[in-house]
């Protein structure tokens, strides 16, 4: 009899177990179904496919015009199939086929594009207000991304560029600003490229093209550099004129040590000013002889 149980107990938990992974099994094909559906088209989206591809067929001579469509070098074209991006990545470039009716498709340029960032108002760390415009280079990368992702990529890098510009030229001093434009393009450049690369969307350059300071700044700017060029050229006229005295110290001692040196400074003088005035004749009398003639008349 216990025998008997056993093998009962036995049976019934196998056929628990069998059960159980039937379910498994159930439920592992119903999200197989569901996954395939989700990703796939259903029914309907067949049936309108079907539909289309049957109307092409009987207008073939016309709808040739229509289902063959070309993009050109630089361009991408992203197709939608009833609302769905069609194999996951763009077409072109060259020719490619679109269903009526059921297809429709978007064209992306992947040049270069460069866009103007309008003048704007920033006030600095030093609390110093200046108008800042520059420029952005930017090209798509990824078309897909840059159709699906965001409704108008361009109008949206430009926005975010220009609260860019004001977000970063707000930490920095006004001398910062002056000195060291490139490293803030630099910064905002891969700043921005981080941002928009979620878009699909890479920026090349940024350059920031003019600061506009107020005129009172200017004004005052211009007050302290004429200021402080006058002090140095103070400086550099006291410097020379110490030089110039030493100099002439040295040169009177050489002449006191020889009394002819004195002579022929006196002749070289006379050459000199003959050479530039004619009509002027200057000629040198000693001055010890001047006091002897003095003596002589007392």
């Amino acid at each position: 009899m216990s025998l008997i149980k056993q093998n009962r107990v036995e049976d019934s938990v196998t056929e628990g177990e069998q059960s159980s992974n039937v379910e498994g099994e159930i439920r592992g094909v119903v999200y197989a179904d569901c996954r395939e559906n989700e990703e796939g088209y259903n029914c309907c989206g067949w049936f309108l496919i079907i539909i289309s591809f049957f109307f092409m067929l009987i207008t073939f001579p016309i709808s040739v015009w229509l289902c063959i469509k070309i993009v050109k070098e630089y361009e991408r074209a992203v197709i939608f199939r009833l609302g769905r991006i069609k194999s996951g990545r763009a077409k072109g470039p060259g020719l490619f086929f679109v269903l009526p009716c059921t297809d429709s498709f978007v064209k992306v340029d992947l040049r270069t594009i460069s866009f103007d960032i309008p003048p704007q108002e920033v006030l600095t760390k030093d609390s110093v207000t200046v108008s800042v415009d520059g420029v952005v280079y930017f090209k798509i990368s990824n078309a897909i991304s840059s159709v699906a992702k965001i409704t108008n990529a361009h109008s949206a890098t430009r926005l975010l560029a220009q609260t860019m510009l004001r977000n970063v030229l707000g930490t920095k001093n006004l001398s910062e600003i002056l000195s060291d434009r490139e490293e803030i393009a630099h910064h905002m450049q891969t700043t921005l490229d981080e941002a928009t690369d979620e878009w699909g969307i890479r920026v090349e350059r940024v350059e920031i093209k003019d600061v506009k300071l107020p005129v009172q700044m200017q004004r005052a700017m211009a007050a302290e550099a004429e200021a402080t060029r006058e002090a140095k050229a103070k400086v550099i006229a006291a410097e020379g004129e110490m030089n110039a005295s030493r100099a002439l110290k040295e040169a009177s001692l050489v002449i006191t040590e020889s009394p002819a040196a004195l002579q022929l400074r006196y002749l070289q003088t006379l050459t000199t000013i003959a050479t530039e005035k004619n009509s002027t004749i200057i000629f040198p009398l000693p001055i010890d002889l001047l006091q002897g003639l003095m003596h002589g008349g007392k």
